[in-house]
């Protein structure tokens, strides 16, 4: 099975994770620049309130068998300071049915390609 996983993070993290994913062998991420909020609802700087933060959405497809070693990978790298803090980011794991690679028409499910244009 093929899972997709989405992580926002903080925009300066976002090229230490993509490091760290390469690193480890997993080099394929789609990266994006998004705003929004989370739980904090924001930041309010004096009278000011910013209800959309900046931050980085990184997606990956693997296997379902190296899910949680990329999670962890993620988790490590885009958490600030030892715990954490608000505003650290999000992980959303999703089951992919199939993919294609556009180039050579190959078809993939479950981790394997089947050589055959779709």
């Amino acid at each position: 099975m093929l899972i997709m996983i989405r992580s926002i993070v903080r925009p300066e993290k976002a090229d230490s994770v993509m490091a760290a994913l390469m690193d480890a062998g997993f080099p394929a991420v789609t990266k994006y620049a998004v705003a929004g909020r989370g739980k904090q609802r924001g930041i309010k700087i004096g009278d000011v309130t910013y209800d959309e933060l900046p931050k980085v959405m990184l997606m990956t497809v693997v296997n379902a068998a190296d899910k949680d070693f990329i999670i962890e990978t993620i988790m490590k790298t885009a958490r600030s300071k030892g715990k954490g803090a608000f505003g650290d980011g999000k992980i959303f794991v999703t089951e992919v049915e199939e993919s294609y690679t556009i180039s050579s028409g190959v078809k993939e499910t479950a981790g394997a390609s089947e050589g055959v244009p779709a």
